[in-house]
């Protein structure tokens, strides 16, 4: 409970001065501050009685400036106090009631309000002390007695849990660490008790405070496998959200022993370890939970070195053959997620230039391994995938042409210096690079391809007698194939060797690269239908087999995912698409590859999805340059027939009844570095494909898809935010947005949409926007509530006035929604705002919709606020002919709203009823109150209302039958 400010706080009245010794000899400039100090406190008392918290602080911080008097300087702190508990900022509310109360020791309001951000802080002592001092000033204050029994209580249940949580703690290390213990439940339960205390801030102190630390080390060194796994776990919560928790485990634990299990063999226990790491970075980078600030005990002055210590062991962890495959993508997974920037905004980008300078050979080293190179590093299946995303946060994360041409020249040298490196294993790590480059920054890995003699030597190794060379080669040559140029130069000189390969040799995992490489070369024309690589069919029969591979589950799925990349290329012609999306075991088997812990497969998932469901972006072109190109003879765009709409329709509809949103739901649930940005864009441009056609939403949904887009929506490019937030607009307009997003969910839908309302989004984009905003608007005060803190109302008022009448429709539909919260009402109460006026005014336009929808408002607004009813009356002159053409009207939904405007201007004066009533409208209310027909009961019943009301305040006699006159 926060007692509210009030206008009587001060002992005397700030207009006369009466009381205050020192006005009688303020100077002039004095005497106005003092005016000021005491308006700015009434407006901020104001404020803070109708709610507005933000605005009431703003009021007495500006007092607290001007004041120059200790009394008023006192009660403006309290005052402001108050606005803080309100806004759950307790450290400053705490910081200006103690300041507040060092004037005033007995200052029973000061001492409260602090006693309250105490409790909430969770310095429970701190807090008792204030209520108990003020029990005693005040000892027959009910408020007071209550808050001290709520708090003794707290303390009372903290002690006990405590005492409770330190003897449990202490039992389950004894049970751990006890040789003698032979009951492996039992262990296995107490491991899982120490793991579920440590995720809650109170039992991770607890641990840590019963020698946590050092009981963790012991457990890490019996080198029991679960025991490892329970400790790590456990050190996860410890290191959660507490900085120097984090910086001191650090420490005792130590960074190399850290790394050293972070390269355990074991995959489980590597990835604990990376988990270990991860809170650490998150700790220390300042990520503090909001319920743990203020609770610190240590102060972390400089934590950028101890980033940097943990940051350089790993990067020494790339390289050293020790490590295994895991713990080496791990250490690269832990460099993607905490090196590079989290938004550009931030100006700092020093890590990301300092880890380039430091380890730059490094990572690229891992970029060139060749597994199958005696002594090479041991890699994953998707490592070097791994490693292409890092490469590409850095060169992204990089701010100006200088930085760029440095990591440039890195790249170079590195890959030079590897193909004048005598003996073929050089120069296979050297085209292994380039070929993660190219996945990765591709301007980089092209500007490297377009070296002296490197593109050449990966055609000649494609015909080298060592199977190794033609598995790099071919690789690389089909990620060298982006662009249109090389395809042809690829076209003219390896397309020959691509076939050969394909057809004569003995190795699955070389033949279907070919296949891939001829598959991207054949696809080079993209959408185009009239610029084909290969002869007509030879796509569709280059798919054919690409399916056969996908669906042959002998083979291993590292090497079929190869065939789906075959298939993001070749999806591009309209008959390939038409031809696998009726292929439904060769649609099962890429969704369970896309399901997979196969990481690799994602991107190649998502683009063929993008292309099926023709997702991407397409330009309609101008019809009169169309004509010019053809007339000046210039290549003209082709589209395939096959790719217009009720082929892209019938398509969708077999995606959906293959499972293809179950497929999306868990590609988008990844914790994966191959699950880039762009990757997450091609899943939410699909997801908004899926929704187009209403009728498929609700299975969207029913399969976990509105749960799915909401992490796409707030992650990723903004195209790709985008996207999803529209298919979220989508889903809400046309879904009950509770049953679609239930529980909490249904409010991460909101700022999602507000980002549709921008400018620089489509009219479309806008227009179902405020569609969504409407229906979610109409559900709860609290949805209503959380729209008004996203600032969404100014941007709806302003497309109350687009031109273009649909957006303007939906824009007052949702202010009609809107006026049902106080906050809202109040914006159109402000003197001088002409907000009523344009309802009024579009009351009365000839649009039905848009008059049913702002007359609406109106209704609900001088319905709950009576003093606009009066404001009606003088926003404009036509204000009576336009609510007598709305009761008028044939359209009874606007009947109902004209009657209703009626009968709250009737309640609200007796001047506005006798106005109304002196007006044609007694007689259209009489006639009204006699329609018997029952679809106007509601008009009928309002305009009864009326007559009653006017016969109370004797306006008019009753009729004999007392319901009309």
């Amino acid at each position: 409970m926060v007692m509210e400010p009030a206008g009587g706080f001060l002992t005397s009245s700030p207009r006369d001065g009466k009381g205050d010794p020192a006005v009688a000899t303020a100077t002039g400039t004095g005497m106005a501050d003092r005016a000021s100090v005491a308006l700015l406190r009434e407006d901020g008392n104001a404020h803070f009685k109708v709610g507005d918290y933000d605005a009431a602080l703003s009021c007495y911080t500006q007092a607290i400036e001007l004041s120059p008097e200790l009394t008023e300087l006192t009660v403006l702190r309290r005052n402001r106090a108050a606005c803080y508990l309100k806004l759950e900022d307790y450290s400053k509310a705490e910081a200006d009631a103690s300041k507040a109360i060092e004037v005033d020791g007995k200052d029973v309001k000061a001492l409260f309000r602090r006693s309250q951000a105490l409790q909430e802080l969770g310095r429970l002592d701190q807090a008792f002390a204030d209520i108990q001092r003020c029990a005693v000033l005040e000892p027959k204050n009910k408020v007071f007695q209550e808050s001290l029994r709520q708090i003794a209580a707290s303390i009372q249940e903290k002690v006990q849990k405590q005492s409770s949580t330190d003897s449990r703690v202490e039992q389950m290390f004894n049970i751990l660490l006890d040789p003698g213990e032979k009951d492996a439940d039992k262990k296995q339960k107490a491991a899982q008790n120490l793991i579920v205390l440590a995720r809650e801030d109170a039992g991770a102190e607890r641990i840590f405070r019963s020698d946590g630390a050092r009981l963790l080390q012991k457990m890490l060194e019996t080198g029991n496998v679960d025991m490892i796994l329970a400790s790590l776990r456990t050190l996860v919560g410890l290191c959660s959200g507490h900085q120097s928790r984090a910086s001191m485990i650090l420490h005792a634990v130590g960074i190399d022993r850290l790394c050293s299990m972070m390269g355990h063999d074991h995959e489980q226990v590597s990835l604990a370890t990376c988990n270990v790491l991860q809170a650490i970075f998150d700790s220390l980078k300042g990520g503090i939970k909001s319920v743990v600030r203020g609770k610190e005990e240590a102060v972390v002055l400089d934590s950028i070195k101890e980033l940097k210590m943990i940051v350089c062991q790993l990067i020494e962890m790339l390289i050293q053959h020790a490590v295994s495959a895991h713990g080496r993508e791990n250490s690269i997974n832990l460099l993607i997620k905490n090196v590079p920037r989290k938004s550009l905004r931030d100006p700092n980008n020093s890590m990301t230039i300092w880890v380039i300078d430091q380890g730059m050979k490094k990572v690229l080293e891992v970029a060139g391994t060749v597994s199958e190179i005696p002594d090479s590093l041991p890699v994953t299946d998707s490592g070097r995938m791994s490693v292409s995303v890092l490469l590409n946060k850095l060169y992204d994360d990089l701010k100006c042409d200088a930085e760029r041409e440095a990591f440039h020249k890195l790249c170079e040298d590195y890959v030079r210096g590897h193909f004048e490196s005598p003996g073929m294993d050089g120069k296979l790590q050297a085209i292994q690079t380039v070929s993660t480059l190219l996945q990765g920054p591709s301007e980089v890995g092209n500007r490297v391809l377009e070296m002296s003699g490197v593109l050449e030597c990966m055609i000649a190794l494609c015909s080298s007698e060592r199977e190794v060379d033609q598995l790099v080669a071919v690789e690389a040559l089909i990620h060298a194939a982006g662009k249109s140029k090389r395809a042809s130069f690829i076209t003219a000189n390896g397309v020959t060797l691509l076939k050969d390969i394909y057809k004569k040799n003995e190795s699955d995992q070389i033949k279907i690269r070919a296949l891939v490489g001829l598959c991207k070369v054949g696809s080079a024309g993209g959408t185009d239908c009239s610029m084909k690589q290969f002869a007509e069919g030879s796509t569709c029969k280059l798919a054919k087999q690409c399916r056969r591979w996908l669906c042959n589950d002998s083979i291993q799925s590292s090497t079929r995912r190869w065939a789906t990349e075959g298939l993001a290329y070749l999806t591009f012609d309209a008959d390939v698409k038409e031809e696998f999306v009726a292929d439904q075991p060769a649609m099962q088997a890429m969704f369970e590859l896309a399901k997979s812990e196969d990481k690799t497969a994602l991107f190649a998932v998502a683009s063929t999805l993008v292309n099926c469901t023709n997702s991407y972006d397409k330009e309609t072109p101008d019809p009169q340059m169309l004509e010019l190109a053809k007339y000046a003879k210039q290549h003209v765009p082709e589209e395939h027939p096959k790719d217009k709409r009720k082929y892209v329709g019938k398509r969708i509809g077999k995606l959906l009844k293959t499972g293809v949103v179950s497929a999306l739901v868990c590609m988008a649930k990844r914790d994966s570095p191959a699950l880039t940005d762009s990757c997450k864009e091609m899943i939410a441009r699909v997801f908004l494909a899926l929704v187009e056609a209403p009728e498929d939403r609700g299975v969207v949904v029913a399969q976990g898809g509105g749960k799915a887009l909401l992490p796409l929506a707030s992650e990723g490019t903004e195209v790709g935010k985008t996207k999803a937030a529209q298919a979220l607009a989508k889903i809400t307009i046309t879904s009950n947005p509770e049953i679609a997003f239930p529980g909490e969910r249904v409010y991460e839908v909101i700022r999602p949409l507000v980002s549709l309302l921008h400018l620089e989004r489509t009219g479309l984009q806008n227009f179902e926007s405020l569609m969504a905003l409407t229906n979610l608007a109409g559900i709860s005060e609290r949805l209503r509530q959380k729209i008004i803190q996203e600032k969404a109302v100014p941007m709806i008022e302003s497309y109350m006035f687009e031109d273009h009448e649909m957006i303007r429709l939906a824009a007052t539909e949702c202010m009609c929604n809107m006026v049902l919260s106080e906050k809202v009402q109040e914006m159109f109460l402000v003197e001088g705002s002409d907000r009523l006026k344009l309802l009024v005014l579009y009351s009365g336009e000839e649009e039905e919709k848009l008059r049913c929808a702002a007359a609406g408002a109106v209704a609900f607004l001088t319905s709950l606020q009576p003093k606009l009813c009066t404001k009606l009356t003088q926003v404009t002159s036509h204000w009576l002919e336009i609510l007598q053409a709305l009761v008028l009207s044939p359209n009874v939904d606007l009947q109902h709203r004209g009657a209703a405007i009626t009968l709250n201007l009737m309640n609200a004066d007796r001047e506005l009823a006798a106005l109304l009533m002196d007006s044609e409208m007694m007689e259209i209310m009489s006639t009204l109150a006699k329609d018997g027909d029952e679809k106007k009961s509601k008009v009928s019943a309002a305009a009864k209302d009326c007559l009653e009301r006017a016969v109370e305040y004797g306006l008019i006699k009753p009729s004999e039958e007392g319901s009309s006159p």
